[in-house]
């Protein structure tokens, strides 16, 4: 018999909403969401309740989080949602050995899409007046937020935050700050400031935390002269690219001139990885490069250089199925018409990569099957890149146990010639596939982090966490057009 559960109860520690990465138009909830979040909350309320504890310390813990996860697989299933699921034994919700079993902390953890916006930076010289950037963000409303300033509550967002949301609240090793579209006027995160946050956790001992990218995208004025700074001055890993963005709307391809020229003078400067967003379609304009259609070309022409492509050309407007030679050129299928049709091997120099992609995809365990059994067929299981796009989701760490526990089904496996994605092939995806084209050793970063200030920190924190699960990217098209504009 259900137990009654109050009205509003409270965030879950797995999180299903709208909220985008700022790079697209929040979509809402379709009903099996819908269900799945309502059926999650019962579930924590009853298993709470069997252990006899309060659902604010029930949330925290493994067992909070499979409750969670095992709901959604019975809703989802309901709709028919059942190509994947979340793999747990039934006693994981209210037992905290069983939930460990599943969840706990076991992989190198290495994050390639990361974000941070610098809540003091130059940027807000260029607000217009009386504008409140960031404010929707839930984490806006703490304390310091009640200052005299008129954005005081800026305060609640700097570095500190960003630090516990990623490598306090998460499993999360290493992280790489990343950039998003924007002209050298209007960064929100200037390469200086992405720097200083940098240094912030070196100051903690937290040598080998976070790697930098620098932005250029070759089509605007003064990115391609930028380079060299980017490259000898702040140590970047890779470039990022949008070939969507440029000037008056107008995107790129690589093949093109100007392209060509990015890719060129990044060998020449050393930096053998080009980041380059595909997919997630900003609107109708440009929507054209957003598709894949350059990446296998461009992996051709330069064998020498790692194309690790963002989102992985996934299309939130486009559904993903099983691929055939006549899918429509959209998705994660425009990557793989790209590879196929330009002879790259899996296991290459053509990289996917999953921020936002599976944030997405935890909606949709059909699928999410599809994109991540398509990914390691074409693209090849040594080649898929773990990103979260967080800090826009919050705290990473709904994403990772997510992956950690997700399998594809016996159905989907037989009707579809799918293989399972083992544990060793999550090892690889979370973190070990990324040391190829950034160049580290998994081994040595251990030696570091292990026993770094922030491993340390990390100690005692999980004596009493405090995770808040709130994401911080705009949930409505209000809030889209505010942050496009800065405004509030």
């Amino acid at each position: 018999m259900k137990q009654s559960m109050p009205k509003n109860p409270g965030q879950l520690p797995i999180k299903l909403d709208s909220t985008s990465n700022g790079e697209f138009c929040p979509i809402p909830l379709e009903k099996p969401q819908i269900m799945a979040n309502e059926m999650a909350n019962q579930a924590i309320h009853n298993a709470a309740k069997k252990t006899g504890q309060a659902r604010r310390q029930f949330v925290k813990s493994s067992c909070g989080a499979a409750a969670t996860l095992m709901a959604f697989n019975s809703a989802y299933a309901r709709f028919g949602l059942s190509g994947g699921k979340f793999q747990l034994a039934s006693e994981a919700a209210h037992e905290p050995a069983a939930a460990d079993e599943f969840l706990a902390d076991r992989e190198f953890i290495f994050d390639v899409q990361g974000h941070f916006v610098n809540p003091n930076g130059d940027w807000l010289n260029r607000v217009p007046e009386g504008a409140r950037p960031l404010s929707s963000m839930p984490k806006a409303q703490c304390d310091l937020a009640k200052g005299e300033a008129q954005r005081a509550y800026l305060d609640c967002l700097g570095s500190d935050e960003f630090i516990k949301d990623v490598f306090m609240d998460s499993d999360t090793d290493l992280m790489v700050l990343s950039f998003v579209p924007s002209d050298a006027e209007n960064e929100p995160l200037t390469i200086e400031e992405a720097d200083a946050t940098r240094k912030i956790i070196e100051e903690m001992d937290g040598n080998h935390r976070i790697l930098l990218h620098g932005r250029v995208n070759p089509n605007q004025p003064g990115d391609l002269e930028a380079m060299d700074a980017l490259a000898e001055e702040w140590q970047i890993s890779a470039f990022k690219t949008y070939t969507q963005y440029g000037p008056g709307g107008k995107g790129y391809w690589l093949t093109d001139d100007v392209g060509e020229a990015m890719i060129e003078k990044a060998r020449k400067l050393g930096v053998k990885n080009i980041c380059i967003h595909k997919g997630i379609p900003f609107g109708p304009q440009s929507f054209e490069h957003s598709r894949c259609d350059d990446i296998g070309a461009a992996a051709k022409r330069h064998p020498d250089m790692n194309f690790i492509v963002y989102h992985s050309g996934f299309d939130h407007g486009h559904k993903e199925t099983h691929f055939k030679p006549d899918n429509e050129n959209r998705g994660v299928d425009s990557l793989i018409h790209s590879v196929l049709k330009h002879g790259i091997q899996p296991n290459s120099n053509v990289y996917a990569e999953l921020g936002s992609t599976w944030r997405f995809l935890m909606r949709d365990p059909n699928q999410a099957a599809h994109a991540l059994a398509k990914m390691i067929k074409y693209v090849g299981v040594d080649n898929v890149l773990w990103g979260t796009d967080s800090i826009w989701y919050g705290s990473p760490q709904d994403q990772i146990q997510a992956f950690r526990t997700f399998q594809i089904s016996d159905t989907f496996q037989q009707q579809f010639d799918y293989q399972p994605i083992s544990a060793a092939d999550k090892a690889k995806i979370f973190g070990l596939n990324a040391t190829k084209p950034y160049q580290i050793s998994a081994a040595e970063v251990a030696k570091f982090i292990q026993q770094d200030g922030i491993a340390q920190n990390k100690q005692n924190y999980l004596n009493n966490p405090t995770p808040h699960f709130n994401t911080y990217g705009p949930k409505t098209r209000r809030e889209f057009l505010n942050l496009m504009q800065w405004g509030g």
